[in-house]
Order: C-alpha cells, then sequence, then structure tokens
C-alpha cells in the first residue's frame, strides 16, 4: 500500500525480479500503475521485468493502456499468468 514507483525499481534491481505484480482497489489507485509501468521503464528494466496488473477496477483494457504485460481478475489467475512468464 502506498508504495512509491522508485521503490519498486530498486527492490527489482536488488533482488533480480523477473515479475512485478500490481493490484489496485480502487480507482483512485489505478494512475499509480501507469507511473510505475513507467519509471521500470525510465529505469531502462523494463526489457528484465513482465508487470502484471489487477485489481477490482482494473481491467484488460487499462492494462493495454499503460504498457502492462498482463491483466488478471483474481489472485489464481495471476500466479498461472506469471507462471506462464517464467
Amino acid at each position: 500500500m502506498d508504495v512509491a514507483p522508485d521503490k519498486f525499481v530498486n527492490e527489482i534491481k536488488a533482488k533480480g525480479a523477473n515479475i512485478l505484480a500490481l493490484s489496485a482497489l480502487l480507482t483512485t489507485t489505478m494512475p499509480m500503475m501507469k507511473e510505475t509501468v513507467a519509471a521500470v521503464a525510465k529505469a531502462g528494466i523494463r526489457d528484465k521485468v513482465k508487470i502484471l496488473v489487477g485489481g477490482a477496477p482494473v481491467s484488460q483494457a487499462y492494462a493495454d493502456q499503460i504498457g502492462a504485460d498482463g491483466y488478471a481478475p483474481d489472485a489464481g489467475s495471476a500466479s498461472k499468468l506469471a507462471k506462464s512468464f517464467l
């Protein structure tokens, strides 16, 4: 909750993560997903990490709009999608 995009970038770099999953429960938090995708790209690591998004107000159309690699409507679907990227 309330994690700045740069914190995600720092953790991706520190841990060598290849998947980042983001969830929004309110429409007011969705813009931070877009900012996080942009921060990952700005850091030059976008090609090294797959970004998945989901949550009640999120849709495949929004995932496409912000440049996410995937959308999942629930945690079970997100885990299957994440596995498909490995």
